[in-house]
């Protein structure tokens, strides 16, 4: 490799490692290309798993400031970024290392702390963000739900209520009459034409006064 091509790697080496919360050191001489890209697609996209000669690693993690154990850097050396949940990505490591005996777990650092492959072993049996978000959701949940009932208590008995007047209302709608509404009524109530209207007043066997000057015309 020439010094352009190895400035390149080492630079690309050390961005990975500012921008990883974490790294897992792995050897993997005996894998296969297929299990390989097998690997990539089991730790998703928030790791990138790139293939490193040890003594451009050791100087791309001295550039980024992170101090690696000189007993990583022995073996072929394949290391697994983590941009994500650190988790997930030490759990898909695990178990794929379970099923193909060629994949080593060798160490790695999280935070800028260095752990050995069992504690990365132990951070696998960990829960995921996810699952610890999941349960926290769940107890907000719980405790929104009792909260919640406590209010539904007295909205329920005034519900009640509200449904005794409504029943009462069907069968004597008067009780809902208050205020100006009977004046509105009266308003809207047509008014009696003066020409026809017959007095209240007068008298059912009173005669009428047009026949009575009648009569007394003809006596004349």
């Amino acid at each position: 490799m020439v010094n352009a091509e190895k400035i390149a790697a080492v630079a690309e080496l050390a961005d990975n490692f500012r921008e990883s919360s974490g790294a897992v050191l792995t050897e993997y001489r005996g894998l296969t290309v297929k299990q390989l890209q097998e690997l990539r697609r089991s730790l998703g996209e928030d790791v990138h798993y790139a293939v490193a000669k040890n003594t451009l690693t050791k100087i791309a993690a001295k550039d980024a400031g992170v101090e690696l154990d000189n007993e990583l850097l022995v073996g072929p050396t394949a290391i697994a970024f983590i941009k994500g949940d650190p988790v997930l990505a030490a759990k898909s490591l695990r178990d794929f290392a379970k099923g193909n005996a060629p994949l080593i777990i060798k160490g790695g650092f999280l935070d800028g702390k260095i752990l050995s492959a069992e504690e990365i072993n132990k951070l696998a049996d960990l829960e995921s963000r996810e699952v610890l978000l999941a349960k926290l959701a769940g107890g907000m949940k719980a405790s929104l739900s009792g909260a919640a009932s406590l209010f539904a208590a007295p909205l329920s008995q005034a519900a009640r209520v509200l449904g005794a007047l409504q029943a009462k209302a069907a069968d004597d709608p008067s009780i809902l009459a208050a205020g100006p509404e009977p004046v509105a009524a009266a308003e809207e109530a047509p008014v009696a034409d003066e020409a026809t209207e017959t007095p209240a007043e007068a008298p059912a066997d009173a005669a009428p006064v047009e026949a009575s000057s009648d009569a007394e015309t003809s006596e004349g």
